[in-house]
């Protein structure tokens, strides 16, 4: 008998709902107390960091069923994701600063992808053990394109999914969503040697959806076939050498119009998104205080191909990232709970753009230059930690200096700069309950190739019968950075043993404000020419020409905060966030803003049942920092119920999520993407982790 996926998706709840009355395993989820690394390149938690950084851990990614990566940034303040519900449109904003402006790195590597309407994050949210968003200028350590933050997303190992005792297993999984019909099925293979020495884990998962269904009743078209994987292996030498090497890949056939931004209907193409990700790493901390050495060698390999399905057309982005980095750690024990930690090193990356159009006479693609970009950049940073009678100092200077160049294929021009990137930052804790941070820092956006070597047909206006206008893009090789100055000022307070022994509560918050210059943005010079209007004049008929200028100067200033109370039988998070951008010669609103936002979840744990049942809230006042009335949107609240149910003892190994997003199905537009959120979304998912 042949079953529809609705019987499908009715069977699978219904199996489901049968062991929710069984005994069950509660789970922690992420904190202010998780480690980062990605804020100083060293662990520390990230209550501690004298900056805003958030952390989310593997729990918690699990605990949302995530199906894109926009699902696992829910509770982070200060970063949104702009052009709507298709994964190939999401792009990350944080503090206001898209696209060059944010930095994504995949286990250290950069992901130098980016297109308005292609996608951004070829990676499946299941293979992630955690990922840390660090906010705020970083170019310090991370050079061009940090000015709004860094999103690090780190994959799993083998240690973070075999069961206590074991050295080998396998996890299965499925699951299905309603909003847009998705089905998600995944095998995971990972194991160690009896000696530790050697680990690998090897993964496959699998994902089909269709149209997405909006909380206005209306759907959006969206056809994804996305395959996705991960081969990761290390090898411990010896007591002071590691190394490691991997393979993620992400295959997606999607079918979609050509620009997935929004509410864009027609213009259906067939999307081929091939990305390959190979990264080699080696880890070298002998007993010195001296040298704990990392080194990341890697290739990243992203292609778009679009069919027309109209016509013959068929377009290509290919972009190649080469890159290598490094960087040591020299620790100095200064005395009396006082210590003195020096990191530094470097990175070089080229990124190589190729683009083809089969209609076009030479076969390349306007707007898409062949070209390439090479940076190289070395930095530096000290953190002193100082235990004093009047509390615990933290202070970390540091800077970063760039030199990248930008060529392009077929023009006579190269363009070539250098930049220094300072930062301080500061921590003040005279207690252990309560601690206060500074900080200033510097950061940049170089030019992307795709700025400065613009070209073709930007676009045209018919002005009869066999006569049409055109405006071209030219280059601008004088396209400077856009660069940004911007001062931070928080507090926290963690206190442990409030109402039972083993509770913490901890809640972190910040004022920024950031200034911008040297803005890129497109001027477009639209004159038409004599040709268009005297026949026979030399000359071609043309509406003008734009290109990529500097212009304008912002200032972006917001607040973030940030808290979460943990016991045995309850965890609540709370976070707050709002930011405002303006130009300052104008006054009008800039950047990728949203409304001021609270996000609560509040969960209650069942230990007698190893169950868990919870709920999330989104509360979003009016958004009225608009140039126009028409753009403005109103205030919305959603909610969100989910249940975690895994077995201590009986069943042991199995894990069963259900969960309803948008509840009471709220017609929502979180960003101005000309389009509303999501509505009802049903899900489920089942795994199986078992060790041989």
């Amino acid at each position: 008998m042949t079953m529809t996926r609705a019987q499908n998706t009715a069977l699978l709840l219904a199996g489901l709902s049968m062991f929710a009355t069984q005994q069950a395993v509660a789970e922690m989820a992420a904190d202010l107390t998780e480690i980062t690394v990605s804020a100083t390149k060293n662990p520390v938690e990230a209550f501690s960091v004298p900056s805003s950084v958030s952390v989310v851990s593997r729990d918690e990614i699990d605990d949302l069923v995530a199906s894109s990566i926009s699902d696992i940034f829910a509770s982070v303040p200060g970063l949104v994701f702009d052009g709507g519900p298709r994964r190939n449109g999401q792009t990350p904003a944080i503090r206001g600063m898209a696209g060059e402006g944010v930095v994504v790195l995949f286990d250290g590597v950069r992901q130098s992808f980016l297109s308005g309407h292609d996608g951004r994050f070829f990676i499946e949210p299941d293979l992630l053990k955690s990922a840390e968003v660090v906010r705020g200028g970083g170019s310090s350590l991370y050079g061009s394109g940090a000015i709004g933050g860094v999103i690090s997303l780190n994959t799993v190992d083998a240690a973070d999914l075999l069961p206590e005792g074991a050295n080998a297993g396998y996890r299965l999984s499925a699951g299905y969503q309603g909003v847009n019909d998705e089905w998600l099925r995944g095998a995971t293979l990972f194991g160690r040697s009896s000696d530790g020495k050697l680990d690998a884990v090897a993964s496959l998962s699998l994902r089909d959806s269709g149209d997405i269904s909006l909380g206005n009743s209306t759907s959006l078209q969206a056809d994804d076939s996305i395959a996705s994987g991960i081969a990761k292996v290390s090898y411990q030498v010896s007591d002071a050498l590691r190394l490691s090497g991997s393979w993620l890949g992400y295959r997606n056939d999607a079918v979609e119009p050509n620009n997935g931004l929004g509410n864009n209907t027609g213009d259906l193409m067939a999307k081929d998104i091939v990305s390959d990700t190979f990264r080699a790493g080696l880890d070298f901390n002998p007993e010195s205080n001296l040298i704990n050495f990392a080194l990341i060698g890697y290739v990243n390999k992203a292609n778009v191909k679009e069919s027309d399905l109209d016509t013959d057309r068929v377009i290509n982005r290919d972009v190649e990232t080469v890159g290598l980095s490094f960087d040591n750690r020299s620790q100095f024990d200064l005395g009396t709970g006082s210590s003195f930690t020096l990191t530094y090193g470097g990175e070089y990356y080229r990124d190589e753009q190729v683009g083809t159009d089969n209609v076009t006479t030479d076969g390349t693609r306007g707007g898409v230059p062949d070209a390439t970009a090479k940076t190289l950049g070395l930095f530096v940073q000290g953190e002193l930690v100082a235990d004093t009678g009047i509390g615990e100092f933290i202070l970390v200077p540091g800077f970063r200096y760039d030199n990248f160049k930008n060529t392009a294929v077929g023009e006579n021009i190269e363009t070539s700069e250098g930049k220094i990137s300072p930062k301080f930052a500061a921590t003040w804790r005279p207690v252990d309950q309560f601690m206060i941070f500074g900080s200033y820092n510097e950061a940049f956006r170089a030019p992307s190739y795709n700025e400065i070597f613009a070209d073709d047909l930007h676009f045209s206006i018919p002005l009869g019968p066999g006569l049409e206008a055109p405006n071209f893009f030219i280059p601008n090789a004088d396209l400077a950075p856009e660069r940004s100055k911007t001062w931070e000022f928080g507090a926290g307070v963690d206190f442990a043993g409030i109402f039972t022994s083993d509770d913490r509560f901890t809640l972190k918050g910040a004022y920024f404000k950031s200034d911008v210059t040297d803005l890129i943005d497109l001027e477009v010079n639209f004159e038409f020419s004599l040709p268009c209007f005297v026949p026979g004049m030399p000359d071609t008929c043309n509406a003008g020409t734009s290109r990529n200028i500097n212009t304008g100067r912002a200032e972006l200033e917001g607040f973030e905060l940030e808290g979460v109370y943990n016991s045995e039988r309850v965890r609540l998070i709370a976070s707050y966030s709002t930011v405002d951008g303006k130009d300052k010669d104008t006054g009008d609103y800039v950047g990728v803003l949203a409304p001021s936002r609270l996000y609560l979840s509040g969960e209650v744990k069942v230990p007698e049942m190893s169950a868990r049942i919870g709920a999330r809230a989104n509360v979003a006042a009016k958004f009225d920092k608009v140039n126009s009335v028409a753009d403005e949107r109103p205030g919305y609240e959603t909610v969100d119920l989910f249940l975690v149910w895994q077995p201590k003892e009986t069943l042991k190994g199995l894990r069963i999520d259900l969960g309803v997003d948008n509840l009471f199905d709220t017609e929502v537009q979180t960003v101005f993407a000309g389009v509303v959120d999501p509505g009802r979304n049903m899900k489920a998912r089942i795994s199986w982790t078992g060790a041989f």
